[in-house]
């Protein structure tokens, strides 16, 4: 049975915010979407274009490879066209593919440039190659645009497709909004607080090795990022940040920190953790078993 322990979760993130903000997780106080590409002015048409795009690819990948090498295909006058969305439009799928290969961008060539053009030509088609059309089209609210990514389609040669292939996603569409309002600056967004923590496997794994969901279980991981959700909506009422309200997606990048950098040192069987005596967050750190492999975890804690 799965549980979720609220209050402990309540001190997790108003440790893992601080610390984050001072000394760093495990000495990290940036993530790999923080870099901007050379000559971009942070918060610029250019920027929003590099994170909407690459981050549109953000599944099933070392996170620190995909944006250095985002970064070097933006920074190639050869390749910088990748983040154009009229260009996108212009240029042939095959050509695509072959660019977004040259620095690593793409791991899955046809999946990754099917992914990246559709996105990009469907910003050039209903939003002038600008997302900040498609928020101002929502009136910046961040509910409603997750709303309008999911349910956008089109029809070709009889078939329906998505306009925002993985863009939509469950985790990357409120990853996205993060990163426009941490890294582009978009104060203006409203309704943050009821956007849900995009759940990866770190994520994850940090929440059920700090206790603040757990209990028993043998299946998909996926099927717990419901309550890694809820659990993390709870944890942060009533705390504050910065002079504001702490809201969920704020404990997202100490979470995925603690767990790349900490938590998958932890022994699966036993808990014992190699750098458990220097993590920020030791005393709050579970015992039992959590088995984490590929998409499967057995989970008894």
């Amino acid at each position: 049975m799965i549980q979720q322990d609220v209050d402990k979760g309540h001190k997790v993130a108003e440790l893992l915010c601080e610390v984050f903000a001072t000394k760093g997780i495990h000495g990290y106080t940036v993530s790999p979407e923080d870099s901007v590409p050379y000559g971009v002015t942070k918060g610029s048409l250019k920027h929003i274009l590099f994170l909407t795009l690459t981050v549109s690819l953000d599944y099933q990948r070392n996170a620190d490879a995909l944006w250095m090498n985002s970064r070097l295909t933006f920074e190639d006058p050869e390749t910088q066209y990748l983040f154009d969305p009229s260009s996108l439009h212009k240029t042939p799928l095959q050509k695509v593919r072959e660019d977004m290969r040259r620095y690593g961008l793409s791991q899955k060539p046809n999946k990754d440039a099917h992914i990246w053009r559709t996105v990009g030509v469907t910003f050039h088609k209903q939003w002038g190659g600008d997302p900040r059309n498609l928020l101002a089209a929502c009136e910046w609210d961040a509910l409603t645009v997750l709303t309008r990514l999911k349910d956008s389609t089109h029809i070709w040669n009889g078939r329906r497709f998505v306009d925002y292939p993985y863009l939509r996603g469950n985790k990357i569409g409120p990853l996205w909004l993060r990163m426009l309002w941490d890294n582009a600056g978009f104060t203006e967004l409203q309704n943050l607080a009821k956007v849900p923590i995009p759940v990866d496997i770190h994520v994850a794994r940090a929440t059920l090795a700090l206790g603040v969901v757990h209990g028993g279980y043998s299946g998909r991981l996926d099927e717990l990022f419901k309550f890694v959700r809820q659990a993390w909506f709870e944890s942060v009422t009533g705390l504050r940040v910065c002079d504001r309200e702490m809201i969920a997606l704020d404990v997202d990048e100490p979470l995925w920190h603690l767990s790349k950098h900490g938590c998958t040192k932890r022994n699966s069987e036993t808990g014992r953790c190699s750098v458990r005596d220097t993590c920020e967050a030791r005393e709050f750190c579970t015992n039992g078993r959590i088995g984490i492999l590929k998409s499967k975890v057995e989970l008894q804690t």
